[in-house]
Parts: structure tokens; C-alpha cells; sequence
């Protein structure tokens, strides 16, 4: 990367445009962007839960996942680009079918919460869907990857098994809804 990030403010963007890394610019407001911002607000949620006492393993888990977001944004900033590899959603079923294997079966709808690790946890998937649903609207204008809509679509997956996983982990347990509990 060299010098690239030597100085931080360039005045470029000030007219609402924001460089590519193919050189192009474009709005801030595009939806390539707002994509690009939601993997970016997801890999920082995902920074915030490694703040939190995690086994190694899960904490090995998390900042693979951080750098595989990193490609995904590369993906968005550069377009056409194919940075996603089809061994990155593959990695996270293998996650996915491990920490549930731990897990009863869901038998009613949960509430995110139960401890502050599993909250957080809630939280990063919830960006995540937000950030899958903005790479789809791209998708319908542009091309973008299969396999980086695969990958958030089994991210959002894997952290609500890690969410539930947490809160066995800690011994709080699902915290269930309980339809109609205040009516």
C-alpha cells in the first residue's frame, strides 16, 4: 500500500463524489456506496464484539470474517471486480454447522439479547441483512458476485447461531418471545 494513506483528507469529495478504486467517481449517495457502507458498518460491529472475552476459536473465526469483508468491500469499490472466493461462504457453513451442532432445536422465535457478546452479536446480523439487502439492490443495476451475496447471506446465518451459541456459552440460554406477553 505504500504511502496511499499518507494524507487522509484530499478535498475531493467535498462536491458529494467519492473515488473507486478503478479511478471512476462517483455519489455518495449512490447505492453502490450505501452497500460498501454497510460492509464497512459490519466489519466495525464485528470489531466491537472482538472487544468482548471470546474463546480463541470464535475470536480466530471473527477476524477471518473481518478480512473476508474487507474483500467484499473491494468488491463494491472496485466494479466488476471478483475478490470473494467460493471457499469463503464454504468456510462459514463449515462454522455454521459446528456451533449449532452445540444447540438444541429452535422450536420458537428468540429475542436478540441474553448476554452483552450475544446482543452484539444480534446487532452484527441485523447489519448484515441490512448490508446483503444493499448489495442485492446493486446487483439489480450492476454486476456484482454471486458468491459475495452467498457470503452475507451465510454471515447473517452463522451470527445467529453465534448469538444463541453465546448465550449457552455464558449459561443464559434463548431468550424466547412470548407472543402477546403485554396484550
Amino acid at each position: 500500500m505504500g504511502h496511499r494513506l499518507s494524507k487522509i483528507y484530499t478535498r475531493t469529495g467535498d462536491a458529494g463524489t467519492t473515488g473507486l478504486g478503478d479511478g471512476s467517481r462517483i455519489g455518495k449517495d449512490s447505492m453502490r456506496i450505501a452497500a460498501l457502507g454497510d460492509v464497512d458498518e459490519l466489519n466495525s460491529m464485528i470489531g466491537l464484539l472482538l472487544c468482548e472475552e471470546l474463546p480463541v476459536d470464535l475470536r480466530e473465526l471473527l477476524t477471518g470474517i473481518q478480512h473476508d469483508l474487507f474483500d467484499l468491500g473491494g468488491e463494491m469499490s472496485i466494479p466488476g471486480a471478483v475478490l470473494v472466493k467460493e471457499t469463503q461462504p464454504a468456510r462459514l457453513e463449515n462454522a455454521i454447522d459446528r456451533y449449532n451442532a452445540e444447540l438444541g432445536p429452535l422450536k420458537e422465535f428468540i429475542l436478540p439479547g441474553g448476554t452483552r457478546p450475544a446482543a452484539i452479536t444480534h446487532l452484527a446480523r441485523t447489519i448484515c441483512r441490512r448490508a446483503e439487502r444493499a448489495v442485492v439492490a446493486v446487483a439489480h443495476q450492476e454486476k456484482v458476485s454471486e458468491i459475495s451475496r452467498q457470503y452475507l447471506n451465510r454471515l447473517s446465518d452463522l451470527l445467529f447461531v453465534l448469538g444463541r451459541w453465546l448465550n449457552k456459552l455464558d449459561g443464559c440460554g434463548d431468550v424466547l418471545w412470548q407472543k402477546g406477553k403485554n396484550a
